[in-house]
């Protein structure tokens, strides 16, 4: 069982605690981590995209010129795809990318995670997530830590932290529930309280 120290803001030791192996040791696979962050990322797109088609272009009621004698191909309407400023063919239309993932690979993706960072020795305990709300003051803090790009995790939301770490961009502040492994993994360190330690395992048992 891993053990980790429990520092305070100033980098003082305060305290140390135990990782449950089942969640913070677990052997990585690359593969399920790539398989987790893909289905991830194709939740989040929005799927939006869409060009006209022939029914939708204004216009075409009047057929652009003659059949014979003009050396060109007959056309019937200014909206066909082979007309300048006609519909489009096998555009983009809107649609929905997620689809659906196990939920035990899900659990295990995020095990997986959190055991690389465990294991490449950035992850760092912190007493406790205490703010004044302002973000040059937190900024000041992450930097005595040496942390210059993580994810922090809390046991629950703090409204004063959440708004102080809001406008730092390689940061990611949020609570257990929003714990994810593409933003574990895109910022490359982790910074946890005792009770979001506590969080998480509850979290990992109890799904």
């Amino acid at each position: 069982m891993a053990t980790l120290n429990v520092v305070n803001w100033k980098k003082e030791k305060v305290g140390s605690v135990e990782l449950p192996p089942e969640i913070f040791e677990v052997p990585v696979k690359k593969e399920v981590l790539h398989q987790v962050v893909r289905w991830q990322l194709a939740s989040r797109r929005q799927g939006t995209h869409m060009v006209k088609s022939r029914s939708l272009v204004s216009g075409g009621g009047k057929k652009p010129f003659k059949q014979k004698g003009t050396g060109n191909a007959r056309q019937g309407s200014t909206r066909s795809p082979l007309m300048p400023g006609g519909g489009k063919l096998f555009g983009p239309v809107p649609r929905d990318y997620s689809y659906a993932l196990p939920k035990k690979m899900r659990k295990l993706g995020l095990k997986m995670a959190l055991s690389h960072l465990v294991q490449a020795g950035k992850v760092v305990v912190v007493d406790s997530m205490k703010s004044e709300g302002k973000t040059k003051e937190l900024f000041a803090r992450l930097q005595t830590m040496g942390l210059t790009k993580a994810t922090i995790v809390d046991g629950a939301s703090n409204e004063l932290f959440a708004r102080a770490s809001k406008n730092l961009k390689k940061f990611k502040y949020s609570a257990v529930d929003g714990l994810n492994v593409f933003d574990l993994l895109k910022h490359d360190c982790l910074v946890l309280t005792p009770d979001s330690i506590s969080k998480i395992t509850e979290k990992m048992k109890a799904d």
